[in-house]
């Protein structure tokens, strides 16, 4: 079969890369987003999914707009059987939607998590469960039609990294399962009223107080590590903590308690034992190190 994909992030190039191994499947083009400047320099930089396509060969197409009537005129040449959709950043207009079945891999289990930060939402709320699943894509976002979900347990210290990485390898076994099986599948509507949404993350978010819930605060802590990260008022960055408990009230930032390699810090509720930091500007360090050099110790406030 042939298959026209879009994507854009390490979730989409290693489903891409999948789709490439795969015997009976041919992947006539690969649609990406444009090269974007990345760090201080701004260095022109290609998304993963076009190196991957480009290593094997493969037409990429970089549309700043994929809804432009030349955009659509071109992609509508290309004679496919399906269109797979990952994490690609665009809506798809009517016109590509039916020049093919569009298949959207979603890593939630819809209707839960519309949107672009479903893995990190999952982790915020202390879910026990998430998954990934394939849609029916429509001029909606995120609201086809569901043809199957595989789902996965989280662990209750699981963080967003290994959470990702475990997602994106059912998302890969489960695109080849739907594509080789998809004559037998029976498209399921969403119910609506059960539907949640989730925006992009942006950097405010990593801003954290110990005025709040440590359970919530350490959630935070899973779900935006390494970026952007959860950081006090003053910039200071906790790299590596764990939650010691979540029932008794404390002063809000009070050091309950210092040991060889850590700190136990007091929320509004809870507390939470904290291993390393990164003071502004500066490289991480171990919490001992950060609390010699502030002079701070038992009863002190972290800020």
């Amino acid at each position: 079969m042939n298959v026209i994909f879009m994507g854009t992030p390490n979730y989409a190039s290693a489903i891409l890369e999948r789709l490439i191994r795969t015997d009976d499947i041919d992947v006539v083009a690969v649609y990406t987003q444009p090269d974007k400047p990345v760090g201080r320099k701004k260095v022109m930089t290609p998304p993963i999914t076009k190196t991957v396509a480009l290593e094997n060969s493969l037409p990429v197409y970089q549309p700043s707009r994929l809804r432009d009537e030349e955009t659509v005129t071109e992609l509508l040449k290309i004679k496919c059987d399906f269109i797979v959709v990952a994490a690609y950043g665009q809506i798809l207009p009517k016109a590509i939607l039916d020049h093919a079945p569009c298949i959207n891999l979603h890593a939630s289990i819809l209707p839960q998590y519309r949107g672009a930060s479903p893995i990190q939402q999952s982790l915020l709320n202390g879910d026990k469960e998430s998954g990934v699943t394939a849609m029916m894509m429509n001029e909606g976002l995120d609201t086809g039609d569901i043809l199957k979900i595989s789902r996965i347990a989280i662990d209750d210290d699981e963080m967003v990294e290994t959470l990702f990485e475990r997602l994106t390898d059912i998302a890969c076994d489960l695109t080849i399962d739907v594509l080789e099986h998809y004559a037998a599948l029976t498209p399921k509507i969403q119910n609506d009223a059960e539907a949640t949404h989730c925006t992009k993350i942006t950097k405010a978010e990593g801003k954290i107080t110990f005025d709040g819930d440590a359970l919530k605060l350490y959630n935070r802590y899973r779900a935006f590590t390494p970026w952007p990260g959860v950081y006090l008022e003053s910039g200071l960055k906790l790299k590596k903590m764990r939650l010691e408990g979540y029932c008794t009230k404390y002063e809000a930032g009070a050091i309950l308690s210092i040991d060889d390699d850590s700190i136990v810090v007091g929320c509004a509720l809870g507390k939470l034992r904290i291993f390393t930091v990164q003071p502004p500007s500066k490289k991480a360090m171990s919490i001992i190190d950060y609390l010699n050099g502030k002079r701070l110790t038992l009863d002190d406030i972290l800020a």
